[in-house]
């Protein structure tokens, strides 16, 4: 009899940690869970994700969940896909836990704004700043009934590998967007003008205006190579081929 997939098998699609990482990078919205002085607080939140999972959040100073992680900076975050059926508890969900830190890095808030286009009205005001959560726990709840508590080596990507795209995400970018335009529309599944805007190991993201569509890999990836081979094999698949 064959195993069920490990949450730390990511390889396999239906592997909880696989599963934790697609909802986290497809998250547009979400909560944030602070306290302060023993009360809880949830706030509605826009996460992205750095390359390395940490979830990425440009809050503004004068909200209340920010002077709570500033006071305490322990929280949790909480996203979730569709419903499988009518019934809301068949969505979908994680929830990851950690430590909130200011995050000063350009590129970071550059990853945030790529996923979230329309904040560009407000991404200069003096009282936001990017905040940073690097998870050490989680937990998803894949369906009604179907939960699997998550270690911070279950959820991580390969160190090597994040920092192997990293490197090339530039060049990947700039080289899909100049002479893939085509493949790109096919690999969006919608037509139009769809620009690459940001790729990791998990996937990649397309923007068209301020719509941003998440295109998962069959699986994570370990360097540029990998990207390519996905991309290739989307944009058949999207063209139907």
């Amino acid at each position: 009899m064959a195993s069920s997939p490990s949450a730390t098998d990511t390889a396999e699609p239906d592997a909880p940690a696989w599963q934790a990482r697609k909802l986290l990078r497809a998250a547009r919205a979400g909560t944030l869970a602070t306290t302060a002085d023993g009360q809880p607080l949830a706030s509605l939140v826009t996460p992205a994700c750095a390359g390395d999972l940490s979830v990425l959040l440009f809050l503004s100073g004068l909200s209340e969940h920010t002077r709570h992680l500033r006071a305490d900076p322990r929280c949790a975050v909480m996203v979730a896909g569709p419903p499988e059926t009518a019934n809301p508890q068949t969505a979908p969900r994680v929830t990851v836990t950690g430590i909130a830190e200011p995050d000063p890095d350009p590129a970071l808030k550059a990853r945030w704004l790529a996923i979230h286009p329309y904040a560009a009205l407000y991404a200069a005001f003096a009282d936001f700043s990017l905040w940073r959560v690097r998870p050490r726990a989680g937990l998803l709840v894949g369906g009604f009934a179907r939960a699997t508590r998550l270690r911070q080596a279950d959820l991580a990507p390969d160190p090597g590998a994040v920092a192997a795209v990293a490197a090339a995400e530039a060049a990947i970018i700039g080289h899909c967007n100049a002479d893939h335009a085509d493949a790109l529309a096919a690999i969006a599944g919608r037509p139009g003008a769809w620009r690459m805007v940001a790729v990791d190991v998990d996937g990649c993201d397309l923007a068209q205006g301020e719509a941003v569509l998440r295109v998962a890999w069959s699986a994570p990836v370990d360097g540029p190579g990998g990207v390519r081979a996905e991309l290739m094999a989307l944009a058949r698949a999207g063209r139907g081929a």
